[in-house]
């Protein structure tokens, strides 16, 4: 029933004339820096998006550009083409060149992508909202009559038809996207009827995307990071308004920053969960910068499902919660409507770094490479987490997760500034009757961190189920096997020195991969457990001359 009013509504909106200005009334500033380097790509014809790159071309007078059809990327990537988002990075680059290439594309888009399905999906339609008026003055400010006079006419119709859609269906960051592209065409274009009607569904849309301790819905601190530059821009955008602010928008953008301090590690970027890659430490500054943020990163995100442990210079960043509800797609355009669309099955996986050193990490993402590729990065065996019977704890879908954890149920306790953390889910029940349940001890001073993993199952743990647990190592940890392969070595980037071992299991030392800006070889740690082990006990401690080794978790 949502869908027809909503449909109904729209199909009754496009009756009305629409009203087209010579110019934005009140064009707003895009706040977030590009990248040069991209910008340059794109004036060779190459689009990088989150890492995978393919042609962007305007067309010729006898054929068409590359980058609009189906056919021509994978759907992410080209919701991103179609979204112009790419328009940060040719501004700055800067020159001449940039803004020709910006006005080319635009032509070639209105003549040819425009009419794309996916071109007209409400978050597409409001991202391109967003980023032309955000680049106004690069993109069209000097153009001629003719092109202004179109870039409007189509902001004018895309924005006439986001507002008739509100509320956004999408149960993800989209929906936000698309309330805050209803704000800047209303205010762009002063139609105070679109602008009241976006206000008064801000504060629903304010509760729906964020969770009481700050974390958003989707539990992915990059999706986190760009709705709270959606919200920053809303507040903006009203202030310069003078419009009525709802009051819950200031302490929710208050409580969004607190919970990105979360998920930084002390390099200053993001935790790599749910397709997060790396986020450069000055644009998560800037963020909150202009968020106003005060205080400190909690310790824990107990609606969001995730826990910080730190000890001294040693932090310890934990998946602690099921993955968001799942939702089919949109038939049109294929677009996720779920909350789930950017979700990994890497349930109770973990990262830790020791002061700027990253030391065990998850493998990255690649969102909007082609499947294969994609899924291997969103696979279990790409966490540092337990992988039972080469079974993913959560089934991947296109479109987001089939099975997944129904339950995952965090005991935290701590004391003498130590710290335990005892985590289940049941991701594996329903294809083998199976839990998961990982402990983990952070002592006081951070110089050692003890596991241990095991597989619960009703009549007990059989040959027939073998499980793995891993951990994936960043790329600037040097690594090798000692003590007759009884332990890894580990040599952060700083020169201090690290040593793992494990009792239950086989450990191996095996290649993996870093795709988190660009795609790097790196190496995985493997505890293979032993057929009859009831659990597989580990430790990763600092190496201390003279010292001796700290106690796996038993002896805790």
């Amino acid at each position: 029933m949502p869908d027809l009013i909503r449909n109904a509504r729209r199909w009754i909106s496009g009756l009305k004339p629409v009203r087209v200005p010579d110019a934005p009334s009140r064009p707003f500033k895009d706040l977030w820096p590009g990248e040069a380097a991209r910008g340059a790509r794109l004036l060779t014809g190459e689009l990088d998006v989150l890492g995978t790159v393919r042609p962007l071309e305007p067309g010729t007078p006898d054929q068409p550009g590359i980058g609009w059809a189906p056919g021509d990327g994978p759907l992410l990537w080209r919701a991103h083409a179609h979204g112009f988002g790419w328009l940060r990075d040719l501004r700055a680059l800067g020159t001449d060149a940039a803004r020709v290439r910006a006005r080319d594309l635009a032509h070639d888009w209105l003549a040819n992508g425009a009419s794309q399905d996916l071109a007209q999906a409400p978050e597409v339609a409001g991202a391109r909202i967003s980023a032309w008026l955000g680049h106004w003055d690069f993109l069209a400010a000097s153009a001629d009559d003719g092109f202004r006079r179109a870039l409007l006419t189509r902001l004018a119709l895309d924005g006439r038809a986001v507002v008739a859609g509100l509320p956004a269906e999408a149960a993800h960051r989209g929906a936000l996207v698309v309330l805050k592209a209803g704000i800047a065409a209303a205010v762009a274009l002063e139609e105070e009827g679109w602008l009241n009607r976006a206000l008064r569904l801000l504060p629903g849309e304010l509760e729906r995307q964020f969770f009481p301790d700050g974390g958003h819905v989707e539990r992915s601190p990059a999706q986190h990071l760009a709705a709270l530059q959606d919200l920053i821009e809303i507040r903006n955008l009203l202030h310069g308004t003078g419009a009525n602010t709802p009051a819950q928008l200031g302490g929710v953008i208050e409580r969004a920053c607190q919970a990105l301090r979360f998920y930084r590690h002390q390099d200053g970027g993001l935790a790599l969960f749910n397709g997060t890659r790396d986020e450069p430490a000055t644009l998560v500054d800037l963020v909150l910068h202009h968020g106003q943020a005060r205080g400190r990163a909690p310790m824990l995100l107990q609606d969001t499902g995730f826990h910080r442990m730190q000890g001294s210079r040693t932090l310890v960043v934990v998946d602690c919660g099921a993955p968001p509800p799942g939702r089919a797609p949109d038939l049109t355009t294929g677009m996720p409507r779920a909350g789930d669309r950017f979700s990994h099955a890497g349930t109770m996986s973990f990262e830790l770094s020791v002061g700027r050193d990253r030391l065990i990490v998850n493998c990255g993402a690649s969102p909007a490479a082609e499947p294969v590729w994609r899924d291997a990065l969103r696979a279990t065996a790409a966490h540092s987490t337990l992988t039972l019977t080469d079974t993913n704890s959560s089934e991947l879908r296109e479109e987001g997760l089939g099975r997944r954890p129904e339950r995952v149920l965090p005991e935290r306790q701590e004391q003498d500034h130590a710290h335990w953390l005892e985590i289940t889910h049941d991701g594996w029940r329903k294809p083998f009757g199976a839990i998961h349940r990982r402990t983990l001890y952070l002592a006081e001073g951070g110089d050692d961190l003890r596991g241990e993993d095991v597989v619960e199952l009703p009549g007990g743990v059989t040959e027939t189920l073998s499980w793995v647990v891993r951990f994936h190592l960043h790329p600037g940890v040097s690594a090798s096997l000692v003590e007759d392969d009884a332990a890894v070595l580990m040599r952060l980037p700083s020169g201090h020195g690290w040593r793992l071992r494990a009792r239950g299991a086989r450990i191996a030392l095996e290649e993996s991969v870093y795709a988190a800006a660009e795609t790097r070889r790196s190496q995985q740690i493997v505890l293979y457990a032993e057929p009859d082990a009831e659990a597989v006990r580990w430790a990763v401690s600092r190496v201390v001359a003279g010292g001796s080794d700290a106690p796996l978790i038993e002896g805790a």
